[in-house]
Protein backbone atom coordinates (compact mmCIF):
# COMPACT_ATOMS: atom_id res chain seq x y z
CA UNK A 1 0.00 0.00 0.00
CA UNK A 2 1.62 3.57 -1.12
CA UNK A 3 2.11 6.06 1.95
CA UNK A 4 0.28 9.16 1.40
CA UNK A 5 1.89 12.68 1.34
CA UNK A 6 1.48 14.66 4.62
CA UNK A 7 0.01 17.94 5.00
CA UNK A 8 2.17 20.56 5.44
CA UNK A 9 0.56 24.11 6.65
CA UNK A 10 2.85 27.00 7.20
CA UNK A 11 1.51 30.29 9.66
CA UNK A 12 2.86 32.76 11.58
CA UNK A 13 4.42 32.26 14.85
CA UNK A 14 2.38 34.95 17.05
CA UNK A 15 -0.08 35.59 18.83
CA UNK A 16 -2.84 35.39 16.21
CA UNK A 17 -1.34 31.93 15.19
CA UNK A 18 -5.48 30.47 16.07
CA UNK A 19 -6.71 32.52 13.43
CA UNK A 20 -4.26 31.75 10.91
CA UNK A 21 -4.84 28.44 11.19
CA UNK A 22 -8.63 28.81 10.95
CA UNK A 23 -8.27 30.52 7.53
CA UNK A 24 -5.45 28.15 6.13
CA UNK A 25 -7.44 25.38 6.94
CA UNK A 26 -10.80 26.37 5.62
CA UNK A 27 -13.62 23.96 5.16
CA UNK A 28 -10.70 21.42 4.24
CA UNK A 29 -12.00 18.48 6.66
CA UNK A 30 -9.19 16.81 5.86
CA UNK A 31 -7.09 19.50 6.74
CA UNK A 32 -9.06 19.89 10.18
CA UNK A 33 -8.82 15.98 10.90
CA UNK A 34 -5.35 15.65 10.85
CA UNK A 35 -3.65 18.69 12.14
CA UNK A 36 -6.26 19.52 14.66
CA UNK A 37 -7.83 16.38 15.87
CA UNK A 38 -4.53 13.61 15.20
CA UNK A 39 -0.62 14.08 16.75
CA UNK A 40 1.12 16.60 14.79
CA UNK A 41 4.57 17.56 14.46
CA UNK A 42 5.82 21.21 14.17
CA UNK A 43 8.64 23.45 13.36
CA UNK A 44 9.16 26.64 14.47
CA UNK A 45 11.81 28.46 13.49
CA UNK A 46 13.33 32.42 13.95
CA UNK A 47 15.50 33.86 11.33
CA UNK A 48 18.36 36.65 12.54
CA UNK A 49 20.20 37.78 9.17
CA UNK A 50 21.23 35.01 7.24
CA UNK A 51 21.13 32.30 10.35
CA UNK A 52 18.27 30.10 11.88
CA UNK A 53 17.11 28.89 15.40
CA UNK A 54 14.74 26.30 15.67
CA UNK A 55 12.45 24.47 17.57
CA UNK A 56 11.28 20.82 16.91
CA UNK A 57 8.30 19.30 18.53
CA UNK A 58 5.14 16.77 18.62
CA UNK A 59 1.69 17.11 20.38
CA UNK A 60 -1.89 15.96 20.25
CA UNK A 61 -3.26 19.16 20.59
CA UNK A 62 -1.58 21.93 18.74
CA UNK A 63 -3.55 25.11 19.46
CA UNK A 64 -2.70 24.30 23.37
CA UNK A 65 0.92 23.02 22.57
CA UNK A 66 1.61 26.44 20.86
CA UNK A 67 -0.29 28.69 23.45
CA UNK A 68 1.78 27.25 25.90
CA UNK A 69 5.42 27.98 23.77
CA UNK A 70 3.66 31.78 23.53
CA UNK A 71 2.45 32.59 27.02
CA UNK A 72 4.26 30.00 30.01
CA UNK A 73 7.21 28.24 28.34
CA UNK A 74 9.08 31.95 28.20
CA UNK A 75 8.77 32.39 31.72
CA UNK A 76 11.35 29.56 33.01
CA UNK A 77 13.24 29.14 29.85
CA UNK A 78 15.86 31.40 27.62
CA UNK A 79 15.27 29.36 24.09
CA UNK A 80 11.61 30.51 24.42
CA UNK A 81 12.16 34.17 25.85
CA UNK A 82 13.91 34.88 22.59
CA UNK A 83 11.18 33.39 20.53
CA UNK A 84 8.62 35.17 22.55
CA UNK A 85 9.88 38.26 21.09
CA UNK A 86 10.74 37.19 17.25
CA UNK A 87 9.93 39.49 14.72
CA UNK A 88 10.16 36.57 11.92
CA UNK A 89 8.68 33.69 13.04
CA UNK A 90 7.17 31.44 11.47
CA UNK A 91 5.72 27.33 12.03
CA UNK A 92 5.08 24.82 9.70
CA UNK A 93 2.44 22.23 11.00
CA UNK A 94 2.58 18.65 9.89
CA UNK A 95 -0.13 16.16 9.95
CA UNK A 96 -0.42 12.22 8.31
CA UNK A 97 -3.46 9.67 8.33
CA UNK A 98 -0.90 7.54 9.34
CA UNK A 99 0.76 9.58 12.33
CA UNK A 100 0.28 7.89 16.22
CA UNK A 101 2.66 9.14 19.42
CA UNK A 102 5.14 6.52 18.94
CA UNK A 103 5.93 7.52 14.97
CA UNK A 104 5.42 11.72 15.68
CA UNK A 105 8.62 10.77 18.49
CA UNK A 106 10.22 8.83 15.67
CA UNK A 107 9.94 11.69 12.89
CA UNK A 108 10.60 14.62 15.09
CA UNK A 109 13.86 12.85 16.43
CA UNK A 110 14.89 12.38 12.37
CA UNK A 111 13.93 16.06 11.81
CA UNK A 112 16.52 17.28 14.60
CA UNK A 113 18.80 14.81 13.62
CA UNK A 114 18.36 16.46 9.72
CA UNK A 115 17.98 20.33 11.20
CA UNK A 116 21.22 19.90 13.68
CA UNK A 117 22.89 19.30 10.55
CA UNK A 118 21.89 22.28 8.49
CA UNK A 119 24.66 24.66 8.15
CA UNK A 120 22.77 27.68 8.52
CA UNK A 121 20.35 26.58 11.65
CA UNK A 122 22.77 28.07 14.36
CA UNK A 123 20.47 26.21 17.34
CA UNK A 124 18.22 23.62 17.60
CA UNK A 125 16.08 23.87 20.48
CA UNK A 126 14.79 20.41 21.85
CA UNK A 127 15.78 18.84 24.81
CA UNK A 128 14.98 15.24 24.12
CA UNK A 129 16.18 12.31 21.57
CA UNK A 130 13.12 10.21 21.11
CA UNK A 131 14.53 7.29 18.96
CA UNK A 132 11.02 4.77 19.48
CA UNK A 133 11.32 0.58 19.22
CA UNK A 134 8.58 -1.31 17.22
CA UNK A 135 5.27 -0.34 16.77
CA UNK A 136 2.18 -0.61 14.49
CA UNK A 137 3.62 1.88 11.31
CA UNK A 138 7.65 2.17 12.29
CA UNK A 139 8.34 0.58 8.96
CA UNK A 140 6.84 3.93 7.10
CA UNK A 141 8.84 6.36 9.15
CA UNK A 142 11.83 6.71 7.05
CA UNK A 143 9.39 6.75 3.73
CA UNK A 144 6.75 9.34 5.60
CA UNK A 145 10.38 11.61 7.00
CA UNK A 146 11.67 11.91 3.51
CA UNK A 147 7.97 13.08 1.96
CA UNK A 148 7.53 15.86 5.06
CA UNK A 149 11.23 16.70 3.66
CA UNK A 150 10.79 16.89 0.42
CA UNK A 151 7.44 19.34 0.95
CA UNK A 152 9.58 21.46 3.29
CA UNK A 153 12.32 21.88 1.20
CA UNK A 154 10.21 22.93 -1.68
CA UNK A 155 8.78 25.99 0.52
CA UNK A 156 12.46 27.10 2.01
CA UNK A 157 15.71 25.44 0.40
CA UNK A 158 17.52 27.18 2.42
CA UNK A 159 16.69 26.00 6.02
CA UNK A 160 15.16 22.17 4.25
CA UNK A 161 18.44 21.70 1.46
CA UNK A 162 17.98 18.64 -0.21
CA UNK A 163 17.52 14.95 1.62
CA UNK A 164 21.33 13.89 0.30
CA UNK A 165 23.25 17.18 1.37
CA UNK A 166 22.24 16.38 4.78
CA UNK A 167 23.38 12.88 4.72
CA UNK A 168 26.51 13.95 3.11
CA UNK A 169 27.06 16.38 6.02
CA UNK A 170 29.99 15.70 8.44
CA UNK A 171 27.25 16.92 11.35
CA UNK A 172 24.60 14.19 10.45
CA UNK A 173 27.37 11.47 10.71
CA UNK A 174 28.00 12.20 14.11
CA UNK A 175 24.66 13.73 15.40
CA UNK A 176 23.16 12.60 18.45
CA UNK A 177 19.61 11.84 17.38
CA UNK A 178 20.57 8.59 15.38
CA UNK A 179 18.63 5.75 16.01
CA UNK A 180 21.33 3.11 17.84
CA UNK A 181 21.33 -0.57 16.80
CA UNK A 182 21.00 -3.25 19.82
CA UNK A 183 24.31 -3.55 20.37
CA UNK A 184 24.92 0.34 20.40
CA UNK A 185 21.91 0.39 22.80
CA UNK A 186 22.77 -2.28 25.21
CA UNK A 187 26.41 -0.50 25.42
CA UNK A 188 24.96 2.34 26.72
CA UNK A 189 22.93 1.63 28.95
CA UNK A 190 26.22 -0.84 30.74
CA UNK A 191 27.91 2.91 30.38
CA UNK A 192 25.00 4.98 31.83
CA UNK A 193 25.18 2.02 34.81
CA UNK A 194 28.97 2.11 35.11
CA UNK A 195 29.06 6.01 35.59
CA UNK A 196 26.09 6.02 38.15
CA UNK A 197 27.76 3.70 40.09
CA UNK A 198 31.08 5.44 39.74
CA UNK A 199 30.03 8.94 40.27
CA UNK A 200 28.24 7.49 43.53
CA UNK A 201 31.15 6.29 45.10
CA UNK A 202 33.37 9.68 44.41
CA UNK A 203 36.30 7.77 42.61
CA UNK A 204 38.35 9.50 40.65
CA UNK A 205 39.65 7.24 37.86
CA UNK A 206 37.34 4.77 36.61
CA UNK A 207 37.90 3.69 32.80
CA UNK A 208 35.29 2.46 30.35
CA UNK A 209 37.05 1.10 27.26
CA UNK A 210 35.04 1.21 24.26
CA UNK A 211 36.96 -0.60 21.64
CA UNK A 212 35.58 -1.30 18.03
CA UNK A 213 36.76 -2.01 14.50
CA UNK A 214 36.70 1.37 11.57
CA UNK A 215 32.93 1.54 11.05
CA UNK A 216 31.50 0.04 14.40
CA UNK A 217 29.70 2.73 15.52
CA UNK A 218 31.67 4.20 18.53
CA UNK A 219 31.55 7.88 17.09
CA UNK A 220 27.42 7.89 17.03
CA UNK A 221 27.42 6.18 20.72
CA UNK A 222 30.13 8.89 21.87
CA UNK A 223 28.19 11.91 20.38
CA UNK A 224 25.02 10.39 21.93
CA UNK A 225 26.41 9.77 25.37
CA UNK A 226 27.47 13.32 25.62
CA UNK A 227 24.52 14.96 24.74
CA UNK A 228 22.35 12.60 27.16
CA UNK A 229 24.86 13.56 30.11
CA UNK A 230 24.55 17.69 29.78
CA UNK A 231 21.36 18.08 27.89
CA UNK A 232 19.48 18.38 31.15
CA UNK A 233 21.84 20.70 32.36
CA UNK A 234 20.39 23.51 30.44
CA UNK A 235 17.00 22.87 31.94
CA UNK A 236 18.41 24.17 35.14
CA UNK A 237 18.03 27.94 36.28
CA UNK A 238 21.64 28.10 37.79
CA UNK A 239 24.33 27.91 35.40
CA UNK A 240 25.65 24.44 35.99
CA UNK A 241 29.26 22.67 34.69
CA UNK A 242 29.40 20.10 32.34
CA UNK A 243 28.97 16.29 33.44
CA UNK A 244 30.43 15.68 30.62
CA UNK A 245 33.38 17.00 28.43
CA UNK A 246 34.26 15.90 25.19
CA UNK A 247 37.86 15.92 23.76
CA UNK A 248 39.19 14.79 20.78
CA UNK A 249 43.09 15.23 19.15
CA UNK A 250 41.75 15.12 15.27
CA UNK A 251 41.03 18.74 13.52
CA UNK A 252 38.51 17.71 11.55
CA UNK A 253 36.64 16.01 14.11
CA UNK A 254 37.11 18.70 16.49
CA UNK A 255 35.46 20.96 13.91
CA UNK A 256 32.18 18.75 14.13
CA UNK A 257 31.74 18.35 17.70
CA UNK A 258 32.23 22.01 18.43
CA UNK A 259 29.64 22.66 15.67
CA UNK A 260 26.98 19.84 17.63
CA UNK A 261 28.11 21.30 20.95
CA UNK A 262 27.04 24.72 19.77
CA UNK A 263 23.98 24.09 17.74
CA UNK A 264 22.68 22.37 20.57
CA UNK A 265 23.38 24.67 23.38
CA UNK A 266 25.59 22.77 25.36
CA UNK A 267 28.64 25.54 24.50
CA UNK A 268 26.31 27.43 27.41
CA UNK A 269 27.61 25.16 30.19
CA UNK A 270 31.56 25.73 28.80
CA UNK A 271 32.86 26.88 26.00
CA UNK A 272 35.33 24.49 26.35
CA UNK A 273 33.03 21.86 26.77
CA UNK A 274 34.43 20.23 23.40
CA UNK A 275 38.59 20.66 22.99
CA UNK A 276 41.87 18.82 22.07
CA UNK A 277 43.36 17.09 25.32
CA UNK A 278 45.69 18.66 25.94
CA UNK A 279 43.87 22.05 26.53
CA UNK A 280 41.91 20.26 28.66
CA UNK A 281 44.67 18.78 30.86
CA UNK A 282 46.14 22.42 31.34
CA UNK A 283 42.99 23.38 32.34
CA UNK A 284 41.87 21.23 34.90
CA UNK A 285 43.75 19.93 38.52
CA UNK A 286 43.30 16.67 39.80
CA UNK A 287 42.56 18.68 42.82
CA UNK A 288 39.09 19.37 40.91
CA UNK A 289 38.20 16.35 39.11
CA UNK A 290 35.47 16.72 36.86
CA UNK A 291 32.66 14.15 36.84
CA UNK A 292 32.68 12.65 33.01
CA UNK A 293 35.45 12.81 30.00
CA UNK A 294 34.52 11.49 26.60
CA UNK A 295 37.34 10.86 24.23
CA UNK A 296 36.84 9.88 21.05
CA UNK A 297 39.83 8.27 18.84
CA UNK A 298 41.34 7.44 21.86
CA UNK A 299 44.04 5.66 20.11
CA UNK A 300 45.15 9.24 18.66
CA UNK A 301 46.14 10.20 22.51
CA UNK A 302 49.84 11.22 22.76
CA UNK A 303 51.69 9.10 25.29
CA UNK A 304 54.80 11.13 25.26
CA UNK A 305 54.79 14.96 25.47
CA UNK A 306 54.81 17.03 22.47
CA UNK A 307 54.83 21.09 21.74
CA UNK A 308 52.28 22.33 24.60
CA UNK A 309 51.58 19.16 26.28
CA UNK A 310 54.89 18.57 29.18
CA UNK A 311 53.27 14.55 30.27
CA UNK A 312 54.22 11.78 29.11
CA UNK A 313 50.71 10.34 29.06
CA UNK A 314 47.66 11.99 28.19
CA UNK A 315 44.91 9.18 29.10
CA UNK A 316 46.99 8.73 32.31
CA UNK A 317 46.22 12.37 33.08
CA UNK A 318 42.40 12.08 32.30
CA UNK A 319 42.41 9.83 34.64
CA UNK A 320 43.64 11.68 37.54
CA UNK A 321 41.69 14.45 36.29
CA UNK A 322 37.76 12.88 35.96
CA UNK A 323 36.11 10.43 37.95
CA UNK A 324 34.66 9.16 35.18
CA UNK A 325 37.11 8.27 31.64
CA UNK A 326 35.15 6.61 28.48
CA UNK A 327 38.24 5.83 26.23
CA UNK A 328 36.56 4.77 22.16
CA UNK A 329 39.58 3.29 21.27
CA UNK A 330 40.76 0.94 17.52
CA UNK A 331 44.33 -0.36 17.63
CA UNK A 332 44.11 -0.75 14.20
CA UNK A 333 43.91 3.22 13.85
CA UNK A 334 47.48 4.49 15.82
CA UNK A 335 48.90 6.42 13.23
CA UNK A 336 51.65 8.54 14.70
CA UNK A 337 54.83 7.69 17.38
CA UNK A 338 53.49 9.86 19.72
CA UNK A 339 50.26 7.96 19.95
CA UNK A 340 51.78 4.69 19.95
CA UNK A 341 50.84 2.06 22.81
CA UNK A 342 52.83 -1.19 23.25
CA UNK A 343 50.87 -4.41 22.92
CA UNK A 344 51.62 -4.62 27.01
CA UNK A 345 50.57 -1.58 27.79
CA UNK A 346 47.35 -2.30 25.68
CA UNK A 347 46.79 -5.58 27.69
CA UNK A 348 47.19 -4.01 30.76
CA UNK A 349 44.49 -1.33 29.97
CA UNK A 350 42.42 -4.45 28.89
CA UNK A 351 42.91 -6.04 31.74
CA UNK A 352 42.07 -3.43 33.90
CA UNK A 353 38.82 -2.44 32.29
CA UNK A 354 37.37 -6.19 32.41
CA UNK A 355 38.48 -6.32 35.73
CA UNK A 356 35.46 -3.44 36.97
CA UNK A 357 33.48 -5.06 33.69
CA UNK A 358 33.93 -1.92 31.91
CA UNK A 359 35.35 -3.51 28.75
CA UNK A 360 32.72 -2.59 26.41
CA UNK A 361 32.94 -3.99 22.39
CA UNK A 362 31.19 -3.16 19.02
CA UNK A 363 31.69 -5.32 16.51
CA UNK A 364 28.86 -4.78 14.26
CA UNK A 365 29.87 -3.51 11.06
CA UNK A 366 27.66 0.19 10.58
CA UNK A 367 29.95 1.29 7.50
CA UNK A 368 30.94 -0.89 5.09
CA UNK A 369 27.72 -2.11 2.83
CA UNK A 370 29.35 -5.40 1.72
CA UNK A 371 29.24 -9.18 2.62
CA UNK A 372 31.46 -10.53 5.36
CA UNK A 373 33.47 -11.87 3.00
CA UNK A 374 34.27 -9.19 1.08
CA UNK A 375 35.25 -7.30 4.53
CA UNK A 376 37.13 -9.89 5.84
CA UNK A 377 39.14 -9.96 2.34
CA UNK A 378 39.96 -5.92 3.22
CA UNK A 379 41.05 -6.71 6.68
CA UNK A 380 43.95 -9.26 4.98
CA UNK A 381 44.91 -7.25 2.94
CA UNK A 382 45.71 -4.53 5.28
CA UNK A 383 45.92 -6.06 8.48
CA UNK A 384 47.54 -9.76 7.65
CA UNK A 385 49.41 -8.98 4.29
CA UNK A 386 47.16 -11.30 2.82
CA UNK A 387 45.57 -10.90 -0.69
CA UNK A 388 43.20 -13.87 -1.64
CA UNK A 389 40.82 -13.74 -4.82
CA UNK A 390 38.52 -10.88 -4.62
CA UNK A 391 35.15 -12.54 -3.60
CA UNK A 392 31.76 -11.45 -5.37
CA UNK A 393 30.10 -9.44 -3.31
CA UNK A 394 26.33 -10.07 -2.86
CA UNK A 395 25.19 -6.51 -1.64
CA UNK A 396 26.95 -5.17 -4.31
CA UNK A 397 29.57 -3.52 -3.13
CA UNK A 398 32.57 -2.67 -5.48
CA UNK A 399 36.40 -3.32 -4.69
CA UNK A 400 37.57 -2.79 -7.90
CA UNK A 401 41.39 -2.66 -9.01
CA UNK A 402 42.30 -0.25 -11.73
CA UNK A 403 44.92 -0.51 -13.89
CA UNK A 404 46.46 3.04 -13.63
CA UNK A 405 45.57 6.04 -11.14
CA UNK A 406 43.67 8.50 -13.81
CA UNK A 407 41.27 5.60 -14.53
CA UNK A 408 40.63 5.37 -10.14
CA UNK A 409 40.35 8.94 -10.71
CA UNK A 410 37.58 9.18 -13.82
CA UNK A 411 35.79 6.55 -11.63
CA UNK A 412 35.62 8.37 -8.62
CA UNK A 413 34.23 11.55 -10.35
CA UNK A 414 31.80 9.20 -12.08
CA UNK A 415 30.48 8.71 -8.54
CA UNK A 416 30.57 11.91 -7.82
CA UNK A 417 28.22 12.90 -10.16
CA UNK A 418 24.92 15.27 -8.07
CA UNK A 419 22.35 12.30 -8.90
CA UNK A 420 24.98 9.75 -7.01
CA UNK A 421 25.96 12.11 -4.21
CA UNK A 422 22.10 12.42 -3.65
CA UNK A 423 21.57 8.74 -3.48
CA UNK A 424 24.54 7.79 -1.69
CA UNK A 425 26.89 10.45 -0.78
CA UNK A 426 30.49 11.64 -2.02
CA UNK A 427 33.04 10.29 -3.10
CA UNK A 428 36.54 10.99 -3.08
CA UNK A 429 40.60 9.83 -4.02
CA UNK A 430 42.88 8.75 -0.82
CA UNK A 431 46.68 7.59 -0.82
CA UNK A 432 49.03 6.38 1.71
CA UNK A 433 51.41 9.55 2.91
CA UNK A 434 54.06 8.83 0.14
CA UNK A 435 54.68 11.96 -1.41
CA UNK A 436 56.13 15.03 -0.04
CA UNK A 437 53.79 17.25 2.50
CA UNK A 438 54.46 19.69 4.67
CA UNK A 439 53.20 22.81 5.95
CA UNK A 440 55.03 25.31 3.76
CA UNK A 441 54.55 26.81 0.54
CA UNK A 442 55.48 24.03 -1.76
CA UNK A 443 58.49 24.71 -4.27
CA UNK A 444 58.99 27.43 -6.61
CA UNK A 445 58.40 24.88 -9.58
CA UNK A 446 55.14 23.58 -8.12
CA UNK A 447 51.61 25.12 -7.35
CA UNK A 448 51.12 22.61 -4.49
CA UNK A 449 52.60 20.15 -3.18
CA UNK A 450 51.09 16.69 -4.83
CA UNK A 451 50.79 13.49 -5.47
CA UNK A 452 52.24 11.94 -9.05
CA UNK A 453 52.84 8.73 -10.73
CA UNK A 454 53.58 8.99 -13.83
CA UNK A 455 51.31 11.26 -15.81
CA UNK A 456 49.03 11.13 -12.79
CA UNK A 457 48.71 14.62 -10.88
CA UNK A 458 46.88 16.16 -8.45
CA UNK A 459 47.41 18.62 -5.42
CA UNK A 460 47.39 16.94 -1.74
CA UNK A 461 44.47 17.91 0.46
CA UNK A 462 43.63 21.48 1.22
CA UNK A 463 46.22 22.63 -1.10
CA UNK A 464 44.16 24.49 -3.82
CA UNK A 465 43.66 28.33 -3.73
CA UNK A 466 40.12 28.96 -2.58
CA UNK A 467 37.81 32.64 -3.16
CA UNK A 468 36.85 34.52 -0.43
CA UNK A 469 33.29 33.18 -1.03
CA UNK A 470 34.65 29.77 -1.15
CA UNK A 471 36.40 29.72 1.87
CA UNK A 472 33.41 31.33 3.60
CA UNK A 473 31.48 28.43 2.46
CA UNK A 474 33.21 25.60 3.35
CA UNK A 475 34.11 27.11 6.93
CA UNK A 476 33.10 24.25 9.30
CA UNK A 477 33.10 21.81 6.38
CA UNK A 478 34.98 18.84 6.83
CA UNK A 479 37.66 18.24 4.06
CA UNK A 480 35.59 15.60 2.25
CA UNK A 481 32.06 18.17 2.08
CA UNK A 482 33.66 20.95 0.76
CA UNK A 483 33.41 20.42 -3.65
CA UNK A 484 36.93 21.46 -4.70
CA UNK A 485 38.37 18.64 -2.84
CA UNK A 486 36.67 15.87 -5.50
CA UNK A 487 40.05 17.58 -7.44
CA UNK A 488 42.59 16.67 -4.86
CA UNK A 489 44.20 13.49 -2.50
CA UNK A 490 43.04 13.00 0.77
CA UNK A 491 44.74 11.21 3.31
CA UNK A 492 44.72 9.89 6.60
CA UNK A 493 44.52 12.97 8.25
CA UNK A 494 42.03 14.99 7.06
CA UNK A 495 39.58 11.65 6.12
CA UNK A 496 40.30 9.60 9.51
CA UNK A 497 36.79 9.12 11.50
CA UNK A 498 34.74 9.92 8.23
CA UNK A 499 33.02 7.77 5.59
CA UNK A 500 32.35 8.16 1.59
CA UNK A 501 30.11 6.65 -0.89
CA UNK A 502 33.52 5.29 -3.13
CA UNK A 503 36.92 5.27 -1.55
CA UNK A 504 39.71 5.75 -4.32
CA UNK A 505 42.90 4.74 -2.91
CA UNK A 506 46.35 4.82 -4.30
CA UNK A 507 48.42 2.60 -2.59
CA UNK A 508 51.94 4.17 -2.93
CA UNK A 509 55.85 2.83 -2.90
CA UNK A 510 55.63 1.90 1.21
CA UNK A 511 53.47 -0.90 0.58
CA UNK A 512 54.48 -3.64 -1.63
CA UNK A 513 54.36 -7.22 -1.95
CA UNK A 514 57.07 -9.35 -1.91
CA UNK A 515 57.33 -13.63 -1.60
CA UNK A 516 53.44 -13.30 -1.70
CA UNK A 517 53.08 -11.25 1.21
CA UNK A 518 52.19 -7.35 1.46
CA UNK A 519 55.20 -5.94 3.44
CA UNK A 520 55.64 -2.18 3.94
CA UNK A 521 58.79 -0.09 2.88
CA UNK A 522 59.37 2.71 5.92
CA UNK A 523 62.16 4.29 3.40
CA UNK A 524 59.37 5.03 0.71
CA UNK A 525 57.14 6.91 3.41
CA UNK A 526 56.90 10.51 3.97
CA UNK A 527 55.24 10.17 7.03
CA UNK A 528 57.39 11.34 9.12
CA UNK A 529 55.36 11.17 12.23
CA UNK A 530 54.96 7.14 11.66
CA UNK A 531 58.52 6.34 10.61
CA UNK A 532 60.57 7.69 12.89
CA UNK A 533 61.88 6.19 15.97
CA UNK A 534 59.87 5.94 19.26
CA UNK A 535 61.65 6.73 22.96
CA UNK A 536 60.09 5.03 25.64
CA UNK A 537 59.25 6.19 29.25
CA UNK A 538 62.98 4.18 29.94
CA UNK A 539 65.42 6.35 26.84
CA UNK A 540 65.52 3.21 24.50
CA UNK A 541 64.25 3.83 21.15
CA UNK A 542 62.36 1.36 19.25
CA UNK A 543 60.83 1.82 15.50
CA UNK A 544 57.31 0.64 14.86
CA UNK A 545 56.83 2.28 11.31
CA UNK A 546 55.61 -1.08 9.71
CA UNK A 547 52.58 -1.10 12.30
CA UNK A 548 51.87 2.57 12.26
CA UNK A 549 52.24 2.04 8.61
CA UNK A 550 50.06 -0.69 8.33
CA UNK A 551 47.79 1.34 9.91
CA UNK A 552 47.49 4.08 7.63
CA UNK A 553 46.83 1.59 5.12
CA UNK A 554 43.57 0.05 7.10
CA UNK A 555 42.20 3.73 7.71
CA UNK A 556 41.91 4.29 3.86
CA UNK A 557 40.69 0.96 2.84
CA UNK A 558 38.17 1.53 5.33
CA UNK A 559 36.57 4.66 4.52
CA UNK A 560 34.40 3.11 1.48
CA UNK A 561 30.05 2.72 2.27
CA UNK A 562 29.59 1.62 -1.23
CA UNK A 563 33.13 0.76 -2.85
CA UNK A 564 36.77 0.57 -3.11
CA UNK A 565 38.83 1.08 -6.16
CA UNK A 566 42.51 0.72 -5.39
CA UNK A 567 45.46 1.26 -7.46
CA UNK A 568 49.23 0.20 -6.16
CA UNK A 569 52.33 2.21 -7.61
CA UNK A 570 54.43 -1.33 -6.51
CA UNK A 571 54.61 -3.34 -9.86
CA UNK A 572 54.25 -6.97 -7.81
CA UNK A 573 51.80 -5.63 -5.42
CA UNK A 574 49.60 -4.17 -8.30
CA UNK A 575 50.24 -7.36 -10.03
CA UNK A 576 48.70 -9.39 -7.04
CA UNK A 577 45.88 -7.31 -6.97
CA UNK A 578 44.74 -7.76 -10.83
CA UNK A 579 45.60 -11.44 -10.50
CA UNK A 580 42.99 -11.53 -7.35
CA UNK A 581 40.80 -9.39 -9.31
CA UNK A 582 37.96 -11.07 -11.60
CA UNK A 583 37.46 -9.17 -15.15
CA UNK A 584 34.42 -7.82 -13.41
CA UNK A 585 36.55 -6.18 -10.47
CA UNK A 586 38.86 -4.49 -13.46
CA UNK A 587 38.95 -1.24 -13.69
CA UNK A 588 40.67 -0.56 -17.38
Amino acid sequence: MEVKNPIVTEITYGKNFSEELKTKIGTNKKKKKFLLDYPTIYIIQDQNKKQYTVYVGETTDIKRRTTEHLYEDPKSRKDWQNLAHTQNGRMFIIGHDHFNKSLTLDIENRLMLYLSSVDRIKHVNNRRTNAQNLYYTSDEMTTITSKIWYQLNRRDKVLFPAESIIRDSALFKASPFHKLTPEQINAERKIMAKIKAALARSDTGQLILVEGEAGSGKTVLLSKLFYELNVDLLEQAQKSAPRGYLLVNHDQQLTVYKQIAKKLGLEQLNKDIVSKPTRFINRHSDQRPVDIVLVDEAHLLWTQGKQAYQGKNQLADLLRSAKVVIAVFDRNQVLTTEEYVSDQQLKQLESHARKTDSLIELHDQQRINADRETVKWIKNLALKSEISKIPDDKKDYKLMIGTNPNIVYQEIQRHNSEKEIAKSGLSRLLATFDWKYVDKKPPKDQDSWRVTVSDFSLPWNLQQKQTKKEKRENRGRSWAEQPQTINEVGSTYTIQGFDLNYAGVIIGPSVKYRQGRVVFDPTASQNKKATRNRTLNDGQKINVAEKLLRNELNVLLTRGVNGLLLYAVDSQLQEALQKAASPDHLLS
